[in-house]
């Protein structure tokens, strides 16, 4: 299978540099090149790549938008990677509120584009998972998704509730396999029941969602 990929910035030399990387990997290749928010909605939209990659700071409109847009549109099947020059806590959280499933920082090696391509269309999230605890731990609490409530919590299972307890200590699949004494394979496929159940896109979503619903409270373990 080869990953279709978009990628927006407003840098030529930065886009450039990406689809050099990208079309050097033998399963993915760049379908599309945007400039500014507009141009990479439209091109997301025609093209439906696997995986967005798009610039936060790039104009008219940003990044996260354009990812907020894309993801709230239930026909869009990608996936979408936020990039940056700033590391602030604010970007990496309003890239999760957006439904985003990687932040990466420019100043990141080159090797890590196509882990965290390759990783988000598996499922994955492209964070840390100390990263991710501590953002989701500072600001689940300003998190309100509509419609949610003990009630959506109730429709899973006592081993589901198990995973996504876990999920939100930011434990991979295989930590939460040992744990729980499972296989890898069974616990993909308990983690694809909660996604589904609670109407979420990844895990990062489902942690937060952990944190409201009180499966985990912050500075837990």
């Amino acid at each position: 299978m080869t990953i279709t990929v978009l990628l927006a910035d407003d840098q030529s030399m930065i886009r450039e540099g990406l689809r050099l990387i990208v079309d050097g990997q033998d399963d993915m290749v760049v379908v599309a090149e945007a400039a500014d928010g507009t141009t990479a909605l439209d091109l997301a939209l025609r093209c439906r790549p696997d995986v967005a990659v798009l610039d936060i700071e790039m104009p008219a409109p940003n990044g996260l938008v354009v990812a907020e847009t894309l993801l709230r549109d239930p026909l869009w099947p990608g996936r979408v990677i936020m990039l940056t020059t700033f590391g602030r806590d604010e970007y990496l959280f309003d890239a999760i509120r957006a439904g985003a499933s990687g932040f990466l920082l420019k100043t990141s090696p080159p090797s890590l584009l196509p882990v965290a391509i390759r990783q988000v269309c598996a499922g994955e999230t492209m964070l840390s998972g100390e990263l991710t605890r501590r953002l989701i731990e500072r600001f689940a609490a300003q998190v309100s998704p509509a419609g949610r409530g003990p009630t959506a919590l109730a429709a899973l299972t006592a081993r589901e509730v198990e995973v996504l307890r876990l999920v939100a200590h930011a434990r991979s699949n295989a930590e939460i396999a040992a744990s729980l004494h499972l296989a890898e394979s069974t616990v993909k496929t308990h983690i694809v029941h909660i996604l589904e159940k609670l109407a979420l896109r990844d895990r990062t979503q489902a942690a937060v969602i952990a944190y409201e619903f009180g499966l985990v409270r912050p500075g837990e373990g």
